[in-house]
């Protein structure tokens, strides 16, 4: 990340948070607490008060089902080829890497835009598609995936709601070089599983679909081409959420990794900023994930056309620190000593904040 710290007066009105209490995270390895209230939500009003042009970007994005229908080929395509190669042979890991973690990495972010309801008119169409969207993942995620993703933008930060915040846990047993590698290499695994030990949802009606579509397709993989095309799908999402170029995104859209601070006047001076964006090359193979301070200030502004919020209000966000590269982004929190799973923002409830 750079450190662009001059001009952030017009990132949020002076007047809009309570005085925020916090600690110096860079040096007791703590987690900042803050009093202040989800950020985005004030930031949409003033970017629209400002710019009321920008909500002409909401809406739908027809492409991005061709784009899924062609992710979904290539993987099919790739465990077809490969269905008689050992998996210890390096062309099916190579494969599986170059080829197999980038297309399930645009899988994943392809039911996070499914998710916002961005790839067709009406909500239903969008679940439904994501039970596709989901095949060469291997495991069913994609209905399990949206509740969960939904609180995390209406309640980010907040501790117990917010499942994208490691657990205290988490921040005990990696706050050391080896456990933030064994993080990263294993994080896939962290963001599927923790939020049933952090907060359990109730299933619904599309869990049961999505549990099924899934079985049967791969039930279907292995009777026809076999087990190692299996696991191919399983190798592929492994890598997508591991040291992978790509899963660097994981990191970059919320921790503070230099510990950056909101330069403002009056109450909620001197705050974290906690999202952050990344507007490099690999954006074009991930549904422009990396423009995530944008996607959270307008959740219903669809992949091609986030890049205009930038540009439309440049003074919201030209001058907020922007993460560099995903790859040196995952080489930066498991080798600096002063970067851990630490360096996130939390807060209270809204019902808390009041009091």
């Amino acid at each position: 990340m750079t450190e662009k710290l001059s001009g952030m007066n017009g990132m949020v009105p002076p007047n809009r948070h309570k005085e925020g209490v916090s600690k110096n995270a860079s040096k007791d390895h703590k987690i900042y607490w803050t009093y202040t209230e989800e950020p985005h939500k004030s930031r949409r009003a003033a970017i629209l008060k400002a710019h009321p042009e920008v909500a002409a970007l909401n809406g739908y994005e027809p492409k991005t089902k061709w784009v899924v229908l062609s992710v979904v080929f290539i993987q099919l395509t790739c465990a077809t080829l490969l269905a008689n190669t050992n998996p210890w042979n390096w062309k099916f890991f190579f494969t599986a890497y170059f080829i197999g973690a980038f297309c399930n990495q645009n899988i994943f972010l392809a039911v996070h835009e499914l998710t916002h309801n961005l790839a067709f008119k009406r909500a239903m169409h969008n679940r439904m598609f994501s039970l596709v969207a989901n095949l060469p993942v291997g495991a069913p995620f994609s209905a399990s995936f949206r509740p969960y993703h939904i609180e995390h933008h209406r309640y980010q930060g907040v501790e117990g709601m917010d499942t994208d915040l490691p657990t205290t846990l988490e921040l005990i047993l990696f706050d050391n070089v080896l456990g933030k590698a064994f993080f990263c290499t294993f994080q896939l695994f962290f963001y599927a599983f923790r939020p049933m030990f952090v907060r359990q949802l109730p299933l619904t009606t599309l869990h049961f679909w999505n549990i099924l579509v899934q079985l049967s397709f791969d039930f279907l993989v292995i009777k026809y081409l076999g087990w190692r095309s299996m696991a191919y799908f399983f190798l592929s999402s492994f890598m997508a959420g591991s040291l992978h170029p790509t899963a660097g995104h994981f990191l970059s859209e919320h921790y503070n990794v230099n510990h950056t601070r909101l330069i403002q006047e009056g109450p909620g001076k001197d705050t974290p900023l906690e999202t952050f964006s990344y507007y490099g090359p690999l954006n074009i193979l991930v549904y422009n994930a990396g423009y995530h301070i944008e996607h959270h200030d307008f959740p219903y502004v669809p992949w091609t056309r986030i890049a205009k919020v930038r540009e439309l209000a440049p003074e919201f966000y030209n001058n907020i620190p922007e993460c560099k590269s995903w790859s040196g982004i995952i080489y930066q929190f498991i080798t600096d000593s002063n970067v851990g799973m630490w360096c996130r923002v939390k807060r209270k409830q809204k019902s808390e904040l009041s009091n």
